[in-house]
């Protein structure tokens, strides 16, 4: 089927305005393989139909629109360094800090555009690895996808060997994984820390936060600049006030304002929007300036870090 040039603007107008997602008339492929080629099971006679009842329902012709469209590539800890950054500078801090408020042991985490779960299985492991007394801390890690399918894959926690041989060292699947049929699940404690649930990034942030720390990497890339923005003035207000928020390697928040001011460490780079000013240092930094994943900032609460 040879796509009109109305059809493929339809298609990216409508992605958009569903996720956010900017296509354009370089996506012709996707839209021809993920859409045009799927119309039977979406039960559409046509592309045009497909769009209408999507435009116009929450129906299950919208959850398929969604899950063509979007991007699930993921991997367990993936680039490495965000997560020797969580455990060896931006936690501890978050932990020093709080050590003398009543929730002193509490930790709200949100692994937002979860897709299929690795990141948020992988920020519980890291927390699993750094805490030694971990069952005495109250942990909850929140996950949101905007697709269904990502989130029933997740919640249900088996990947295939390829899956876990991506990123995942050998230790940490035989400690928080059992072999199944089909490959490997994450262990029931690990799992019953995460709660898995559907949001749009686009919409309003109901009932969620505040967090100490989140994760949103790799899926405002591709925002445009004003949603971009506004989704991260968002969500630092759904942050604690010492909170971190994490985006992906290439992603550049310090074009929002000062508060944006990018922390570099572990050769990782988060933000806290909400620290008040005094306490941020204000020199400039090198992106490997300070520690490095083989030398990480030693943690400053007291908790060894030895794996469980």
């Amino acid at each position: 089927m040879s796509l009109t040039s109305l059809q493929i603007q339809a298609v990216c107008k409508l992605t958009e305005q569903v996720t956010g997602i900017q296509w354009d008339q370089s996506k012709d492929y996707l839209i021809e393989t993920r859409l045009v080629n799927r119309l039977h099971e979406f039960g559409c006679k046509s592309l045009e139909e497909l769009l209408r009842k999507v435009e116009s329902s929450n129906g299950p012709e919208r959850n398929a629109f969604i899950d063509a469209v979007t991007t699930r590539e993921t991997l367990f800890f993936r680039d490495e360094s965000p997560y020797i950054a969580l455990e060896h500078k931006a936690l501890p801090e978050i932990i020093d800090a709080k050590a003398k408020s009543p929730y002193a042991r509490r930790l709200r985490l949100w692994s937002a555009a979860a897709s299929t779960g690795q990141e948020a299985y992988s920020i519980v492991m890291t927390l699993m690895e750094m805490l030694p007394d971990f069952d005495r801390w109250d942990v909850q890690v929140t996950a949101t996808d905007i697709s269904d399918a990502a989130l029933s894959t997740a919640s249900r926690g088996i990947y295939t060997d390829f899956e876990v041989g991506r990123g995942m060292r050998q230790d940490l699947l035989n400690r928080y994984f059992n072999r199944v049929s089909g490959g490997w699940q994450v262990k029931d404690e690990v799992r019953s820390v995460v709660t898995f649930q559907k949001a749009n990034l686009l919409q309003p942030f109901v009932n969620l936060g505040p967090f100490d720390i989140i994760f949103c990497r790799y899926v405002a890339i591709y925002f445009d600049v004003l949603t971009r923005r506004d989704l991260f003035e968002r969500i630092s207000r759904v942050l604690t006030s010492d909170g971190a928020i994490f985006v992906g390697a290439s992603e550049n928040l310090s074009d929002f304002g000062p508060k944006w001011l990018p922390q570099f460490h572990c050769r990782a780079v988060y933000y806290q929007p909400n620290q008040p000013r005094a306490a941020i240092s204000l020199q400039p930094q090198h992106p490997l300036a300070g520690a490095t994943s083989a030398s990480p900032a030693a943690p400053r609460f007291g908790l060894a870090t030895a794996g469980r």
